[in-house]
């Protein structure tokens, strides 16, 4: 979740770039650099490791100088927090500049080619590789926007680039590829300003673009232009900046929750930043408090959580014993802290929460932690009581979540769960590297899929209109994807007040099919997956006695489309990853139900964000 703010105008670009840092510094401050460049053509950098703070410090009194900057805070992905991994980098001959949020997919595919081309590299990070290619394009032609745009459309996976070149003092390119977060640009009085959020943005202007998926920025002083990575110009329609830009924005959607179901590739890459080391296969996790000696005692792992936490942690239940072997639990907090749990110091207890302020479950851990367990939290907010309370903290890192309905932050947790149990695999040795390489690789692929699952709401919207007239629905899911049922039913209950109820598919003959006729529709989750024939049958069971089925499941599966009425599809992705692409299909349904029936969807009724009361 790096931070990015860039300047080109009349003025000296540090005092703009130092206060934009400061306002980014949430997305990031492991370290933090600017680059400026004045009329001289020599590129001045600055660095340090920590916060903002630090960079301003080491300047010792003393301002970059230039009329054009960047400036970056960064989440650590690729390579250690050290200074020679701190941005902004540079190529071989110094000339060019970069500033980078998001994850270069084939970054080792292309450094191997540059090494083998005679390039020298002085970091760790995937971003380096984006100055070389830029600097190896400009050696054989002096076309800074061509070389840009040539590096874009090589490079993978989830990109926000900012760049400078000296020969160009009067010019800043920016690009966005996938879902790796947002570049605003705002122009006004002679100067141009790029930031990765309107916070960084507001003292200075009054209205903003954001740069879409595969489009290019050319900030000058005199305005920006926009292009594709084809180089063919774009007409951009500027958003006026909201006027409570500190505190919260919608950033032009309809309401939060929309924002928030597709900030999700967003907040997923954000919760993986620092803590995947794609070049070793390993999972990192910053501070954990147990070592290895004490995650090989473990014999269990207990995952506690409330509401759309509580669904997370069922989901973490079967990615803990699928991948390091421990028995596990997910227990709701309230069912938790008021029964005799056995627990002791060979018991992991995990709280999964949004706030760290939710009583059930700072009651559940205390409980917990009375009996002796070692404790963890997953939570969004640092500092927060659940925070002070457990051992460590695994922080989501994904922002203010606005909504009442969970989305991004259900999203976070289970990605966080996932990393979680790889990191305990690793102690115990219970998969293979080669299985443990496959799932780190499925996951960091997953903003991007994700990203591309949701970007088309037409179908949603049409769906939508069709069963906003009903008053029940059933979702049904097995194994790892019964949770999704269940996650799927809460969100239509929450926002649109139709009354849903998921189950496991393998126990609707034991009670459910009793509902099922033509007023009733159910909507299944069938991705592929070892249950997948069973799910079938369960389709033909509710269609055999006249039942709608809506289905989510695998874009190429032709024998599910000719079993159901409406198939919401997906990507095929690793069985144990198939929740992450599943639940924000209904997380749109559900939104957009609840638009059709005119409904409050940020506020929904006797509903509040955190429940800090028993």
């Amino acid at each position: 979740m790096c931070g990015i703010i860039g300047y080109v105008g009349p003025r000296e670009a540090w005092p703009l770039i130092q206060e934009g840092l400061q306002r980014l510094e949430y997305r990031g401050y492991d370290s933090a650099g600017v680059v400026t460049l004045g009329r001289d053509k020599k590129p001045e950098f600055h660095q340090a490791v920590g916060r903002v703070k630090d960079l301003v410090s080491s300047l010792n009194g003393r301002s970059p100088r230039g009329t054009l900057g960047l400036g970056h805070t960064r989440w650590a992905t690729h390579g250690r927090t050290i200074l020679a991994n701190t941005h902004p980098h540079t190529g071989c001959d110094g000339q060019v500049a970069i500033v980078h949020n998001g994850i270069v997919e084939n970054f080792l595919e292309l450094k191997n080619a540059l090494i083998r081309r005679g390039h020298k590299f002085s970091s760790e990070t995937d971003t380096e590789v984006l100055a070389h290619l830029i600097e190896e394009d400009l050696s054989e032609e002096k076309d800074f926007f061509a070389a840009f745009s040539h590096m874009a459309a090589r490079i993978s996976g989830a990109n926000v680039v900012a760049a400078i070149w000296q020969e160009e003092p009067n010019r800043i390119l920016g690009m966005r590829s996938g879902n790796a977060g947002g570049i605003a640009v705002a122009h006004r009085n002679g100067e141009t300003i790029l930031a990765s959020d309107l916070g960084a943005l507001a003292p200075y202007a009054r209205e903003v673009n954001f740069l879409e998926d595969g489009e290019i920025v050319s900030a000058t002083p005199t305005g920006a232009e926009y292009f594709d990575f084809d180089g063919r110009g774009l007409t951009k329609t500027p958003h006026p900046m909201p006027e409570n830009w500190f505190s919260v924005s919608k950033d032009g959607y309809r309401h939060f929750m929309l924002k928030e179901i597709m900030e999700q590739p967003v907040a997923l890459g954000s919760a993986f930043q620092g803590r995947v080391d794609m070049q070793c296969g390993r999972v990192a996790l910053e501070d954990f408090p147990f070592t290895e000696g004490e995650i090989a005692e473990l014999r269990r792992v207990v995952i506690l959580g409330s509401g759309t936490s509580h669904y997370a942690s069922m989901v973490g239940r079967h990615l803990v014993e699928r991948l390091s072997g421990l028995s596990a639990e997910a227990e709701s907090s309230s069912e938790f802290r008021y029964r005799e749990p056995v627990v002791d110091r060979h018991t992991l207890v995990v709280s999964v929460g949004q706030s760290g302020e939710t009583a059930d479950t700072l009651s559940a851990m205390e409980e917990a932690k009375k009996r002796g367990a070692r404790l963890l939290t997953i939570c969004n907010v640092e500092g927060s009581q659940a925070s002070r309370m457990a051992e460590g903290t695994l922080a989501m890192r994904v922002g203010p979540e606005i909504g009442v309905a969970s989305t991004k932050t259900f999203m976070a947790s289970m990605g966080l769960l996932a990393l979680l149990s790889l990191y305990i695999s690793q102690a115990n040795g219970f998969i293979t590297e080669e299985t443990r390489r496959e799932l780190l690789n499925g996951l960091t692929r997953l903003p991007n899929l994700i990203g591309a699952t949701i970007a088309d709401h037409t179908p949603y919207r049409r769906l939508a209109r069709w069963l906003s007239r009903y008053n029940h629905i059933l979702y049904l899911g097995r194994g790892i994807n019964h949770p999704v049922a269940l996650e799927g039913a809460l969100k239509l209950k929450e926002v649109s007040y139709i009354h849903a109820e998921g189950y496991a598919a393998g126990e609707m003959k034991h009670g459910p099919i009793a509902l099922i006729d033509q007023r009733m529709p159910t909507v299944a989750i069938a991705p592929p997956s070892g249950l997948y024939d069973k799910m079938l049958n369960s389709i033909k069971e509710v269609k055999a006695r006249d039942g709608l089925v809506v289905a989510v499941g695998d874009r190429d599966d032709q024998v599910l489309a000719s079993q159901v009425d409406h198939v919401l599809p997906v990507p095929r992705v690793h069985e144990l990853l198939t929740p992450f692409v599943t639940v924000p299909p209904l997380q749109l349904l559900a939104y957009y139900v609840a638009v059709e029936r005119g409904c409050d969807v940020d506020q929904p009724r006797n509903l509040a964000k955190s429940v800090t009361v028993e």
